[in-house]
């Protein structure tokens, strides 16, 4: 039976944009139906203007706590709408290169919503459309608390948090994970009094101990509040904010703000895209996609990738799978994602960074491990740089030297990252890290040191 198309790719994020133009490089028409701007909730909404407000927040941050010592003695003045303006102008310019790209590939490109009716079938507004594969990557929204339900003006998401008309006075966040904190931290450091709250013992609960500790303090001393073990109980919203009831391990404590923020976890966008006469398989509101079969669901023809199919909900992880996807479907050789190796990020300053197991969890899945640590206080680059808190923690296999983990918190701890990252594809071993020749001066330099300080050979520390 011919189709109108070879592949359909519902949303256009990181994982349909992709997927959209990888099937038009391997000679397939293509088409990616978006109801919003391309780029999807990452570019627009997450990831790319976050970092904006990010590099805002590290700036007035240079300034006010390192100013001195660089010899700045003037005073800074922030204009809060120019911040926000500058960070949906990075959006925005990035779109524009999306459609560029379209353009470019010659992939077709529709604006609307568009739901699955049957096998093969996409309904667009009253256009029906064929193909042979269909791939959802529809992404995934904010998962509101019961309760507290988003109203958009006291109750925000992050969308609200990075386009608001004025700066809040007072701020809460319920959940300190990678979205919670990074707001947590650029709010602060323009100067919104911020309140984050977190049921887990500590923030980051996803990274190593030692990471998760660092940040904590270094975030308080910087004046976040941070109450962790804690569980909201009540809401009450009025005139000026809200008030939040917190059963904290001290006791109750009402806690009161102009606004909360609440990122506690996404759910994906399925209700939408698909008809619930096909029957697709879904769990906890996620599309159920094989990774092995090259991300198909149970209805023949229709693939699921990215945020919509579930965690670990990263715009890094979603553009791989919608590869992988492309190149299965239309039979180029499968290069199936490795979910042991997915790089982490969160933005703060200092940034956290980890790839692979923790120590404790190396320990746990049975591994004698050797730790090496090395303290960005001890880097010559760090030094010049003023930005001397955290370190680079590396975990090593100690029978065979093998790369089980690395962990950064400092200031450039996102871009060292991938060193790692690479590193431990390729398998590499303590010894191999720390023999590897790495430029003087540079922050990098941590890594072949902590390698070193593993087994006792750092020289400089």
């Amino acid at each position: 039976m011919a189709h109108d198309y070879d592949l359909i790719v519902i949303g256009g994020g990181p994982a349909g944009y992709a997927a959209a133009i990888r099937a038009s490089q391997l000679g397939k028409k293509a088409l990616c139906i978006e109801k919003d701007k391309l780029g999807g909730i990452c570019l627009n909404w997450g990831c790319i203007p976050t970092k904006a407000l990010l590099t805002n927040a590290h700036l007035a941050e240079l300034l006010q706590n390192h100013g001195a010592n660089f010899g700045f003695t003037g005073k800074a003045a922030w204009n809060f709408t120019q911040m926000i303006g500058r960070s949906r102008d990075v959006a925005s310019r990035l779109n524009k290169g999306i459609e560029g790209l379209f353009k470019k590939y010659k992939v077709g490109h529709k604006v609307g919503v568009a739901r699955v009716t049957k096998p093969h079938t996409v309904q667009v507004g009253n256009e029906t459309l064929t193909a042979a594969n269909i791939l959802v990557a529809t992404g995934a929204r904010p998962r509101p608390l019961p309760g507290a339900e988003y109203d958009g003006k006291v109750i925000i998401t992050s969308k609200e948090a990075m386009s608001l008309a004025q700066q809040p006075k007072s701020l809460i966040i319920i959940g300190a994970g990678p979205i919670g904190l990074e707001f947590g931290y650029f709010y602060n450091a323009i100067g919104t009094k911020v309140t984050v709250v977190e049921m887990m013992p500590r923030v980051l609960p996803a990274e190593d101990e030692e990471v998760s500790a660092a940040l904590e303090k270094s975030l308080s001393k910087r004046g976040i509040e941070i109450l962790t073990s804690s569980k909201t109980t009540k809401f009450t919203k009025g005139p000026k904010g809200i008030k939040v009831e917190v059963e904290t391990p001290s006791g109750t404590r009402t806690l009161e703000a102009e606004l909360m923020l609440v990122a506690v976890g996404v759910t994906g966008n399925v209700e939408e895209v698909l008809d619930p006469k096909l029957g697709v398989e879904l769990f906890k509101n996620h599309i159920k996609a094989d990774p092995k079969s090259g991300y198909k669901t149970n209805v023949p023809g229709l693939f699921a990738v990215g945020d919509v199919i579930g965690p670990p909900w990263l715009a890094h992880v979603a553009h791989h799978e919608a590869i992988s996807a492309v190149e299965a479907m239309f039979g180029k050789a499968h290069h199936p994602v490795d979910y042991s190796i997915i790089p982490g990020c969160t933005y703060t300053d200092p940034g956290v960074a980890s790839v692979g197991l923790t120590e404790k969890a190396a320990i746990e899945a049975g591994h004698k491990v050797r730790i090496g640590r090395f303290p960005f206080f001890a880097s010559g680059r760090a030094l010049a740089a003023d930005e001397t808190e955290g370190f680079v923690k590396l975990v090593f296999d100690a029978t065979h030297g093998e790369l089980l983990g690395a962990h950064i918190i400092g200031s450039q701890a996102t871009e060292m990252i991938s060193e790692l990252v690479l590193a431990k594809r390729l398998e590499a071993t303590e010894e191999e890290i720390m023999s590897t020749m790495h430029p003087h001066p540079t922050f990098s330099e941590a890594i072949m040191e902590a390698a070193g300080q593993a087994s006792g050979e750092s020289v400089h520390i």
